[in-house]
């Protein structure tokens, strides 16, 4: 019976993987990990589960992206050419800041996070990169962005990718905060959006951003419930140099396990496609239900 009992344990094991915790601390504003699992090194907030992962890397691989939203974020490249300045709004590992210096070494890159700690640990365990181009400051997005409009600064790329651990906060879900967002943005620039294609805000958060900036292009798979949101591009370019760009991109884009063929196939416009209620409610400064969430 013994000996059974152990055969079992056995293959058990041979199936499960064990993570090793090689750092934790409790920042102003959320628990920390930062694990390893075999190759790959990632960071969560606030539990030890792998559904909180903010961030990951393979250790043998920095280079190539590990999150599924991460790579459709670059569907952006699709919709403007060769930015110079950049934007993002939460910095967790500092991988999309990396992914971006690399592809355009001369951008201007201002990654925004509101938790020192945060920023620490990019730094000391996802190679997080800065140089004279590229900079992290301690801030909460939406002041900055407030404080950019005062000094009439403009982005070629604005990547809105803000967790609390549970969610977007609600302060950056709102039409006024995407209105400020829209006046730091280029003529010629796009603002991409994670969020999620399943959610009980789902609804809300489309209305949001068609109130604000019209039709906008929803990117998604059928991987997993991601969904990047372009929008503030005041023309879509035509289908022949969309197609031009994605062969041009592709070799570009490929070390990084971005497929940008494929991630063009999943990408809709709102144009004709509107899945949402026409009645439903816009997110307001007064209105941003995040309690939703937890129904």
């Amino acid at each position: 019976m013994f000996k059974y009992l152990s055969l079992i344990v056995l293959v058990l094991l041979s199936f499960t993987s064990f993570s090793k915790v090689i750092h934790s601390e409790r920042s102003l504003y959320r628990n920390i990990i930062v694990d390893e699992n075999g190759n790959k090194r990632c960071l969560k907030f606030n539990t030890k589960s792998s559904k909180t992962n903010q961030s990951c890397i393979f250790k043998d691989d920095p280079q190539k992206l590990v999150f599924n939203y991460a790579k459709l974020v670059f569907s952006s490249l699709l919709m403007i050419d060769d930015p110079k300045k950049v934007l993002i709004i939460g910095l967790g590992g500092g991988t999309l800041s990396n992914t971006i210096h690399q592809l355009y070494p001369d951008a201007y890159i201002d990654n925004i996070e509101i938790d020192p700690a945060v920023t620490n640990v990019a730094r000391e365990y996802f190679s997080f990169f800065e140089n004279d181009k590229i900079t992290a400051t301690t801030q909460d997005g939406r002041i900055f962005i407030k404080r950019a409009k005062l000094k009439k600064q403009k982005y070629d790329w604005i990547i809105l990718d803000a967790f609390n651990g549970d969610y977007i906060p609600e302060h950056l879900l709102t039409k006024e905060f995407f209105e400020e967002t829209k006046n730091i943005l280029s003529p010629n620039g796009i603002i991409s959006a994670n969020t999620f294609s399943i959610s009980k805000l789902y609804f809300h958060e489309s209305a949001t951003y068609y109130d604000v900036f019209g039709d906008f292009i929803n990117v998604s798979n059928k991987k997993n419930s991601n969904r990047i949101i372009l929008a503030g591009y005041t023309e879509q370019p035509s289908d022949e140099v969309i197609k031009a760009r994605v062969e041009k991109l592709y070799p570009l884009l490929k070390p990084f396990d971005i497929d940008i063929r494929e991630i063009r196939s999943n990408m809709i416009s709102t144009k004709d496609n509107i899945d949402w209620p026409e009645d439903t409610k816009v997110l307001t400064d007064q209105y941003s239900p995040a309690n939703l969430l937890n129904l």
